[in-house]
């Protein structure tokens, strides 16, 4: 598997991701500056990592939703490519329109930086073929404006198609407020698209890969992808 990291001005979690890439599949992405216009040839994954992109002017992710670089993502989803969004990430694909719905601020008007648990619930995925439907995983959070919000026709379709992946929930797996961190409605964490081989998701998978992280429920996520892609 052939992936790509993206980089932005105030980007900083780039090196995490690539980390969990050559940690899974052996292999160093490619880092791609933001104002280049074309992909690495070959690339299977576009990941577009956390951070704070143009220090989170405007709204989150939306001067770089529009670099140079968004075309040719664009263009690799058209044809078939796996796009990757974690956090800023997520909010980037929102603002490029590769994922429907917008992160606004938390409820809690507070950035929030922990661990949280999240229900798999969909396992069919490109991305989470490797956990099991219902499977409950830690990963960490860290972020202000997370709040997954989506109009009523749009959240019907992503619930009746099973496009929503993950969701905030307690060691139990049950979906409760007290268990979401950042007051997303329904409880969502990660959505695909209609193709399904595109993901965001707020939080951090690249964190949690292997033991000196203190567990290893992320990397079920870059495995999944080391299988398809």
């Amino acid at each position: 598997m052939k992936a790509a990291v993206l980089v932005f001005p105030g980007i900083n979690r780039e090196r995490d991701m690539a980390r969990a890439f050559e940690e899974v599949t052996g292999e160093k992405p490619a880092m791609v500056w933001h104002t280049e216009t074309e992909l690495p040839a070959g690339v299977d994954v576009v990941a577009v990592p956390g951070g704070f992109s143009y220090g989170d002017y405007l709204r989150c992710g939306a001067i770089a939703g529009r670099s140079p670089i968004i075309a040719a993502v664009r263009r690799h989803a058209e044809r078939g490519g796996y796009v990757l969004g974690v956090c800023n990430g997520f909010q980037i694909l929102t603002e490029t329109g590769l994922l429907p719905g917008a992160l606004m601020r938390n409820a809690s008007l507070r950035f929030v930086c922990k661990e949280i648990r999240l229900r798999v619930d969909n396992a069919a995925t490109a991305f989470t073929s490797a956990y099991a439907a219902g499977q409950v995983i830690r990963c960490p959070i860290a972020h202000g404006e997370g709040n997954f919000f989506a109009d009523p026709e749009t959240l019907a379709r992503l619930e009746g198609d099973g496009r929503v992946v993950f969701r905030y929930c307690d060691a139990d797996g049950q979906v409760s407020e007290a268990a979401n961190p950042n007051g997303s409605i329904h409880g969502i964490a990660g959505i695909v698209d209609e193709t399904g081989r595109v993901l965001g998701m707020m939080p951090h998978p690249e964190n949690l890969i292997e033991a000196l992280q203190g567990g290893i429920d992320g990397r079920g996520l870059f495995e999944s992808l080391a299988k398809v892609a």
